[in-house]
């Protein structure tokens, strides 16, 4: 598939710039792909009437750091910027490096602190490896900033509103936005109705940050991310599948962990995702913790999700791709259609999706 049919456009306005408030208020669009119908007129709270008992909610507990960090040149004073992208030691991790001439032993410097880091590797573009002069997490809230999105034009009044209420793994550089929907007291009347919950973590790095560049989508190069799901969440959810309850992942992060585990489960690897493979009939996911670079698109066999959370992708995303392998490209591009007409607020902080 070529990415251009991934493409569509979108009228500036409908970026929404703030979060609605409640976090429940926002409004919901279900697709259903059995009946090939779309529903315009529920707010995300309707979910309730909308999940059953027995079925299991996968939400990703990753929880975003302020990982902007303004930097300088120490030998020019020139500005540079540093994204923090994943933690490969105490001091060391892989960056997003702004400014000119930045290269393997420039040291930079941050306001408000006597840390340093020094450029180690040069990879990819703009992608460096840096090497802090000691551990830099405790100094994170104080040199650095919460990473939101290029289309968002204004800080965050409330760092919290771009971390999900159940949020407490600290290491990503974005938000899993489709869990931003939930409140505390929605999560306990799913959790009363009979609904249950497991756990995964995905820390989301590069691929957030990273526009499709090729125009036949199969030679993207997906990077990894570092994914688990725990034995105890691993059997919530193998249990619930096995008596008929559907597995809805909260969000592509959680639906690429689960793939990921489904995977494991029938025994490939998730760095060399591309093969076919029979599903477990007995124990559909497996608990890992490993680095994934599952690419999901069109033509992709879905082994875990059975249902799907998630906010309206940017056009020729990855995340676009990998909810038109689950619901179909035109079905999703139709609804897409319908959502503008409808004036559905896009993007990261904006409404919600339920495939079905």
């Amino acid at each position: 598939m070529q990415l251009s049919d991934f493409d569509y456009d979108l009228p500036p306005e409908l970026i929404a710039q703030t979060p609605a408030e409640p976090r429940d208020s926002s409004r919901l669009m279900v697709l259903n792909r059995a009946t090939q119908t779309i529903e315009t007129h529920r707010l995300f709270r309707d979910i309730i009437e909308l999940i059953n008992p027995g079925d299991v909610l996968v939400i990703n507990t990753t929880r975003v750091i302020p990982a902007r960090l303004p930097a300088f040149k120490q030998d020019t004073g020139g500005a540079s910027e540093v994204l923090l992208l994943r933690q490969l030691t105490p001091t060391r991790w892989q960056a997003l490096v702004k400014g000119r001439n930045i290269k393997v032993g420039s040291v930079l410097t941050f306001p408000n602190t006597t840390i340093t880091a020094t450029i180690a590797e040069e990879l990819d573009g703009a992608e460096r490896v840096v090497e802090f002069s000691e551990p830099p997490g405790d100094s994170l809230t104080q040199i650095g900033e919460m990473p939101l999105p290029p289309y968002i034009r204004e800080r965050a009044a409330d760092p919290e509103r771009y971390q999900t209420v159940y949020s407490r793994q600290q290491g990503s550089a974005a938000a899993p936005t489709a869990g931003l929907h939930f409140t505390p007291d929605l999560l306990i009347a799913l959790r009363d109705k009979g609904v249950q919950f497991a756990n995964v973590t995905l820390h989301i790095g590069l691929d957030t940050f990273q526009p499709v560049k090729v125009d036949d989508i199969t030679q993207h190069k997906i990077h990894s991310e570092r994914a688990e799901l725990t034995t105890q969440d691993a059997e919530i959810i193998n249990r619930a599948k096995l008596a008929g309850g559907r597995i809805i992942a909260v969000g592509t992060t959680s639906a690429r962990t689960l793939e990921t585990a489904a995977l494991v489960s029938a025994g490939g690897d998730p760095m060399n995702p591309n093969q076919p493979l029979d599903l477990c009939p007995w124990r559909p996911v497996a608990a890992f913790h490993a680095d994934t670079r599952l690419y999901i698109y069109p033509g992709y066999t879905w082994r875990a999700v059975d249902a799907m959370i998630t906010n309206f992708h940017l056009p020729k995303s990855t995340l676009l791709m990998m909810i038109s392998s689950l619901a179909g490209r035109e079905f999703v591009l139709a609804a897409y259609e319908r959502a503008k007409q409808e004036k559905f607020r896009f993007f990261s902080f904006g409404d919600s999706m339920f495939i079905t």
